[in-house]
């Protein structure tokens, strides 16, 4: 098993296939997109398929694929089916934007996929336009009523932004009453690709579920998981759920369970650091799977507290990067 300097149990990757997207959320890049990196630069499938079996054979047993725009690397569908048969990995899961995902739905049943988050910021497409500066609701929409007829646990992850999508909030838990769906409210983050970024008039947790109660004043509390990232609720009568996740005020840290492997094969602790380290240089140097294991856990053991600590080590480097390159 692979434990931090904290005692905290890792059993949990999100790994980034590719930091392309075919929108450009302006949170997330910025309009012109951003410098992708050479093919040559990216972990290959084979290298990811090894990592993750060394990555399984110490506990973790979760996988969250992302991107970028997972669906959009070509052989996509071939990788998943092939980690879907490693042993010890439990749990795959996919993050997406739904524009091109319909055309793999029944394969991703087929091989087992337990769950799928939609990044859906409106229901209205206009908005979703503005947003995404791409003309694409009508296919995410057929996507999600896809997925909706099959087995797959569907969420929908929305970020929550002042002057932009404040009137979906309502929409959005509404979906809940009649969908066995769950909704995530996400705190808006300043990872938009760009210097100078803030979140002067972004919306907390408390804040974003003051709010909804407002209009339901029904909401029950819900059990969280353990090392879960969101605080979930119910509203009373309702098929689906909703949660809120504190990515920007970090509230969920102190239970972190998680790294992430951005789509170069660098190992991040925490979303808030800097640098990190490349798994794909020590992959290409020609390291055993036990020299593999051995730099895992010193770097593990080395790990910041909380994102806070992550960000202050930063000193005057501020976060500027894209969530694409980081791995959403």
């Amino acid at each position: 098993m692979f434990y931090d300097n904290h005692g905290r149990k890792i059993n949990y990757v999100r790994l980034a296939v590719t930091d392309r997207c075919n929108l450009r959320c302006f949170y997330c890049m910025p309009e012109s997109g951003i410098k992708y990196m050479n093919r040559e630069d990216l972990l290959t499938f084979e290298e990811m398929e090894r990592m993750l079996r060394v990555f399984a054979e110490q506990g973790i047993n979760k996988v969250r694929i992302t991107g970028g725009e997972p669906f959009v690397r070509r052989g996509i569908m071939e990788f998943l089916e092939s980690i879907a048969t490693l042993p010890g990995i439990d749990h795959i899961n996919i993050t997406t934007n739904g524009t091109t995902t319909g055309q793999y739905i029944d394969r991703l049943q087929a091989i087992g996929i337990r769950a799928v988050n939609l990044s859906l910021d409106s229901l209205d497409k206009d908005r979703f336009f503005e947003i995404t500066r791409r003309n694409e609701f009508d296919n995410v929409m057929e996507t999600f009523h896809q997925l909706l007829d099959t087995d797959i646990n569907v969420k929908i992850n929305m970020v929550v932004m002042e002057g932009r999508n404040i009137e979906d909030i309502y929409p959005m838990v509404l979906l809940t009453r009649d969908h066995n769906v769950s909704v995530r409210f996400i705190e808006e983050m300043p990872f938009n690709g760009t210097e100078g970024q803030g979140n002067t008039t972004f919306w907390p947790m408390k804040k974003i579920l003051d709010h909804v109660k407002a209009e339901f004043p029904e909401v029950e509390k819900l059990p969280d998981p353990p090392s879960s990232t969101s605080r979930n609720y119910k509203i009373k009568g309702f098929k689906g759920d909703f949660g809120i996740i504190a990515a920007y005020t970090r509230t969920f840290c102190g239970t972190c369970n998680r790294i992430r492997v951005t789509p170069q094969g660098t190992l991040k602790t925490c979303l808030y650091e800097g640098g990190g380290t490349s798994l794909r240089d020590i992959i290409r140097s020609g390291a055993s799977d036990h020299q593999l294991t051995d730099h895992l856990q010193k770097i593990l053991s080395n790990r910041f507290k909380d994102g806070f600590e992550a960000e202050n080590d930063r000193k005057n480097n501020p976060v500027s990067e894209s969530m694409a390159t980081i791995g959403g």
